[in-house]
């Protein structure tokens, strides 16, 4: 379909630099696009992970899902920057003092 100019609808972008792996995801995460933001942070090892979710905005269960697996398998190695909306949904969730949140 064509968006005509619209900023697409989903969208995971990876950079490593060094040991330091920044991902940053765009758009809408749900049960159709959870799985790609979780294989994106998984693709490539590294020491650190930053999962920027400042530009996210929708974020279901399914991503909620996504961002538990990984803190599980990155223990104290993952950081995730979330949007307002993320923050949100995190808090309703009861997962906003998380130490992987972060709020700078």
């Amino acid at each position: 379909m064509d968006q005509r100019g619209a900023p697409p609808v989903f969208s995971a972008s990876a950079e490593l630099d060094g040991a330091h792996l920044r991902v940053v995801v765009t758009g809408e995460v749900d049960m159709a696009t959870a799985d790609t933001m979780l294989q994106t942070v998984l693709r490539e090892p590294a020491e650190r992970v930053t999962l920027d979710l400042r530009r996210v905005t929708f974020f279901d269960s399914a991503a909620i899902h996504a961002v538990v697996r990984l803190a599980d398998r990155l223990p104290e190695r993952l950081a995730v920057l979330p949007s307002r909306q993320v923050t949100r949904v995190l808090e309703i969730s009861g997962l906003a003092e998380q130490p992987w949140l972060r709020r700078d």
